[in-house]
């Protein structure tokens, strides 16, 4: 049995289990005291679909789920429409209530963190001004208590309690196949970094507007179930702030990140809050309780699930099927540096596995070779350029990055971009995978433009990146760093398929060893050839290396350039930025020299570096013979 069919088994047969609870002939009170668990587990686990895995933080939960209790107050209290009826038109209103905020905020990319919150937060105030001076309300609340529930089982309280738990089987159930898919490892990678997320491919608009209307749409049922649970709909009630504080503090407080920890943060507080509601110790009970649950976040800062499955003997080894959950380094684990001799099962290329040889040529040479070190070209062959790019320009602010670039890499070639500091190297590689945008000039891969076109869609043209400060997913292990690039570039592989591809390239980088890390858990060396990895993941037709070799030692520069031949040798394109210049000449057919923004040098390594105005730009004028 699959950890998937385990985890939606165990779901199922918990709601099975509860399902029956009605037929016991519970007195009313259990009923609804488990029905407001259900509740708030549906909300909770449903605002962290966004907030919780995307990194999102809102406030605006009471908002969706205010417009779910108002369509379903409205339709059935006063359209006569059937209450069972009304719950999915809740769900819709509130989903598309919540794609509309997206469309519109997430196009501000100023618009992270706080800001986002605050936002949300007056999107609530805002829906329950107009609901209160409308005559969706109009002030005096909208009554209920007419509506007939239909008898799902003998009392109402027992309807309402089925409907709660089946929507919050629904809403963890969702919360699983979200996790354990491509939208989720984007949705994770997003909360990591987003920028970097849409350069390896990740549509980050489209993601979190689906996410933003998922957890809407379940909150808005959530409220469609409220209404006829509290009878009596007002503006003051549905609209506190009471449903987006429950949620975060539930969500916080299990996990956001995990599938289950909103489910347990809700049944945990939901329990505490009603252990004491009345008497003379109540207010002492609760202020107890708060006390504790200050101390489990303080203690537990990534939630209670995640802790708990930390300690386990086996989180470690499933950590990579459970992307975003955090893992404990293993401290017997031993640091060896990645194998790059030919000797070495990585270094070969081939995976020490049963897999088939052929899966290992993820590149079939784009040209035929002569003789030579990988990379140099015969001069017979004429051969067309995949990436061109002509008169590129791109400032910012008052200084001029760029100034009228034109650079033309052929098809399975090595072209090394060099120059001093500043002048506009990282720029270039930043325009052509989309990072910045151009302020004029035309960018082409293979004859197709790319100026203009969002980075993901540049990553699923084939081009792929990697930075000079390696910028990994700091949540994810290095297999879904590396699997994430394969799920979003240009295959666009299903979820095993891309771990199975990233277990090879980091086979081949020499980190399979390391696969369950994550990032902060590797050195340098290690987060150099995991982004390595993941920008191989892909299969790109142009991979952009930016300083790979910086804060390497002799030995460690040397696996990283013999890895590159061998990346060459596959017939891999690259242009790559680097200081180090023995590399350069050693892997390079070709090299292109910036200075403040323009080319001065382009043609072969050794005339290029030889050249009276390069050496004068690294050297200085007393240098030029």
């Amino acid at each position: 049995m699959t950890e998937r069919q385990r985890a939606l088994g165990g779901v199922l047969s918990a709601g099975v289990v509860l399902a029956l609870f009605p037929a016991l002939g519970m007195p009313a009170f259990f009923e609804s005291f488990l029905y407001l668990i259900f509740h708030w587990v549906a909300l909770a686990t449903s605002w962290s679909l966004l907030s919780g895995y995307a990194g999102y933080f809102s406030f605006g939960h009471g908002a969706f789920f205010g417009a779910g209790m108002y369509a379903t107050a409205t339709l059935a209290g006063s359209a006569g429409v059937p209450f069972l009826w009304t719950l999915p038109l809740a769900g819709l209103v509130s989903a598309a209530l919540g794609a509309a905020v997206g469309a519109v905020v997430f196009r501000v990319k100023r618009l992270r963190g706080e800001l986002f919150g605050l936002l949300t937060l007056a999107v609530t105030f805002v829906l329950a001004t107009i609901v209160l001076n409308t005559r969706i309300d109009g002030g005096p609340g909208v009554y209920l208590n007419n509506v007939p529930v239909p008898k799902l089982v003998a009392s109402p309280t027992g309807t309402i309690y089925l409907l709660g738990l089946v929507l919050a089987l629904a809403a963890v159930a969702t919360a699983y196949l979200v996790a354990h898919s491509r939208f989720g490892l984007g949705l994770f990678a997003i909360h990591d970094d987003e920028d970097v997320a849409e350069v390896k491919g990740v549509p980050t608009f489209r993601a979190k507007l689906a996410a933003l209307a998922l957890s809407a749409g379940i909150a808005g049922v959530a409220g469609g179930i409220q209404a006829i649970y509290v009878g009596y709909v007002t503006v003051g009630e549905t609209f506190s702030i009471t449903v987006p504080l429950y949620v975060v503090l539930m969500s916080i407080l299990g996990g956001a990140r995990h599938w289950l920890g909103p489910a347990a943060g809700a049944i945990i507080i939901t329990a505490s809050l009603y252990a004491f509601t009345g008497g003379e110790s109540a207010v002492l009970g609760r202020a107890v309780v708060a006390l504790l649950l200050i101390l489990v976040i303080l203690l537990l800062p990534d939630g209670i699930v995640p802790a708990v499955l930390a300690w386990r003997p086996r989180s470690r080894a499933q950590a990579i099927s459970a992307p975003g959950s955090p893992v404990v380094d293993n401290a017997a684990a031993p640091m060896r540096a990645p194998a790059v001799a030919p000797s070495s099962p990585a270094s070969s290329g081939h995976m020490a596995t049963d897999r088939p040889a052929s899966a290992d040529h993820r590149w079939a040479p784009q040209r035929p070779r002569v003789g030579g070190s990988p990379g140099v070209s015969s001069q017979s062959l004429p051969v067309a350029p995949l990436l061109e790019c002509r008169d590129v320009w791109r400032a910012f602010g008052g200084i001029q990055a760029l100034r009228g670039v034109n650079v033309a890499v052929p098809a399975g070639e090595i072209v090394g971009l060099v120059g001093p500091n500043g002048s506009g190297k990282t720029t270039l590689i930043n325009v052509i995978s989309g990072h910045y945008p151009l302020d004029r000039g035309t960018i082409s891969l293979a004859g197709t433009g790319l100026a203009g076109c969002p980075a993901h869609q540049i990553a699923t043209l084939g081009v792929s990146r990697t930075y000079q400060i390696p910028r990994p997913f700091a949540h994810l292990t290095a297999l879904d760093n590396v699997a994430l690039a394969a799920a979003f570039g240009p295959e666009r592989a299903t979820t095993a398929a891309a771990r199975d591809e990233a277990l090879h390239w980091l086979e081949f980088t020499g980190l399979a060893h390391r696969k369950a890390m994550l990032p902060g858990q590797l050195n340098l060396h290690e987060r150099k050839f995991l982004e390595l990895a993941r920008a191989l993941a892909g299969r790109p037709r142009l991979i952009l290396l930016d300083e790979v070799l910086s804060g390497l030692n002799p030995g460690e520069i040397a696996n990283a350039v013999a890895l590159i031949r061998r990346i060459g040798e596959r017939g891999a394109t690259i242009l790559f930025v680097e200081h180090v210049m023995q590399a350069v000449l050693e892997l390079s057919s070709r090299v292109v020299v910036l200075n403040e923004g323009e080319v001065i040098a382009d043609g072969d390594p050794r005339e290029a570096m030889r050249d009276p105005l390069v050496v004068q730009v690294y050297l200085g004028k007393s240098h030029v013979a």
